[in-house]
């Protein structure tokens, strides 16, 4: 089927546009740091169930080692590391600039698998990821005036310590991807992408529960489970975006390069749009509905041969 990776990587975009929303509403009732535990135990226990309904074992012990050590190390820096250097990121600088940082992880995903993984990448490749970043950065970069201060903009300080969060969430993002590729990648073929997301659940469900008995954080995930709203709206969420959007992910990665994969998954941004006007009833600008046109331009010139 022509453009299969193409269209699997727009459904994963969907699947994490909508996740975020569930996300989102749970981290405003509990806060995020629960969240992120609690959305990762929920989606291995969706892998365990799937995998055992399909293939007759809850854990692929038949995957070689190797697969097993790259999807750990991309469970840990991708899930874990990448996860509390975003949420900081997002503390320090907010949404804008930290998913701008954030979206750079299209064009270093490319260029780690361009030196690691030998992958090629035509010029106008590069180009519709260029461009497909610059649309997504117009998008992010939008400004919303204050009612009765139209020239008096709130601009949040860009501190060094936001800066390095951001880079490190963009890292991750990006290595992880990238180790993800190589752990999938044996002498027959690609590995199962639900049993590889599984592992690197796996991987970051074990450094999280390190992470939250070192800081004590334990009470604060024992709250979060009593609220029953913020339980749903996780599970939910998990059930869409870690368990569905992400085995999707890795899906594409059998189709398509991993610096063109990671571009199609930098759309997050600018598929939140209708999503801002009719769920959330912001006013969105012209020039952000230019930045999604842009973006669409640069998916074009990554789908032409």
């Amino acid at each position: 089927m022509p453009y299969t990776g193409e269209l699997i990587a727009i459904v994963t975009v969907l699947c994490w546009t909508v996740s975020v929303q569930f996300f989102e509403a749970a981290a405003k009732r509990v806060g995020a740091t629960p969240v992120n535990i609690i959305r990762i135990s929920t989606a291995l226990i969706l892998f365990g169930v799937f995998l055992f309904l399909k293939n007759g074992e809850i854990v692929p012990l038949n995957f070689p080692l190797r697969s097993w050590v790259f999807l750990s190390l991309s469970g840990i820096i991708g899930f874990f590391l990448g996860d509390i250097c975003l949420f900081k990121a997002l503390v320090e600088l907010g949404p804008r600039i930290t998913l701008l940082i954030f979206s750079l992880s299209a064009p270093m995903a490319a260029l780690i698998g361009w030196t690691f993984l030998a992958e090629i990448y035509e010029i106008h490749q590069w180009a519709g990821m260029l461009v497909t970043l610059t649309g997504v950065g117009l998008v992010i970069f939008e400004r919303k005036r204050p009612k009765g201060r139209p020239n008096q903009l709130h601009q949040r300080a860009i501190t060094l310590k936001g800066i390095v969060f951001g880079i490190g969430a963009m890292l991750g993002q990006a290595c992880g991807y990238v180790m993800s590729k190589a752990g999938m990648q044996t002498e027959t073929g690609f590995l199962d992408p639900f049993a590889a997301t599984q592992i690197r659940a796996l991987s970051a469900f074990v450094c999280f529960v390190i992470f939250f008995t070192l800081t004590r954080k334990w009470r604060q995930v024992a709250s979060a489970i009593a609220d029953t709203r913020a339980l749903v709206f996780t599970a939910t969420g998990a059930v869409i975006g870690p368990f569905i959007g992400v085995s999707l992910s890795l899906m594409v990665l059998h189709y398509l390069s991993t610096g063109v994969a990671s571009t199609f998954l930098s759309l997050t941004p600018v598929c939140i749009i209708p999503f801002s006007i009719f769920l959330h009833k912001e006013h969105v600008s012209i020039r952000a509905f230019g930045g999604a046109v842009i973006a669409v331009a640069g998916i074009w010139l990554l789908m032409v041969p």
